[in-house]
């Protein structure tokens, strides 16, 4: 059995989660990482995502969140997230929403670098919408 450690899920709206868990993955902009306990510490941005939480009673929760950064110490991590909801409550439809946002900020994009940012978030919001539906 794995050690367990401290996480905290936290939204501008409200605390989503805090307790003690086995591990959590999280959509790094990086790449996906799975934080354990005594995990070196780190700081990192997170991109549009699944972030997946193994209780320490051995349950597995699903979150969707909208970007933010995660602190991991040797003791916890600590996820921040823009937004953030449990799978089990998203709102397909908001998602929806959120992609033709994007897609309108593509479209109206003044200059290279907006763009590009618009097109990336555009891509995660898809790749998210394409994982969710598997």
């Amino acid at each position: 059995m794995a050690e367990a450690f401290k996480f905290e899920l936290v939204s501008p709206e409200r605390l989503l989660v805090s307790e003690m868990v086995e591990a959590v993955t999280i959509p790094a902009t990086e790449g996906e990482m799975t934080v354990m306990a005594k995990h070196a510490p780190v700081m990192t941005t997170v991109k549009p995502g699944v972030v997946t939480v193994k209780q320490a009673s051995g349950g597995e929760t699903r979150f969707v969140v909208f970007g933010g950064f995660a602190d991991i110490v040797p003791e916890g991590c600590t996820l921040l997230a823009e937004s953030a909801v449990a799978v089990a409550d998203l709102d397909r439809e908001e998602l929806a929403r959120r992609i033709q946002d994007a897609k309108e900020d593509v479209a109206d994009a003044k200059d290279d670098e907006s763009r590009t940012k618009a097109e990336e978030l555009l891509s995660q919001l898809q790749t998210l919408q394409g994982a969710l539906a598997a």
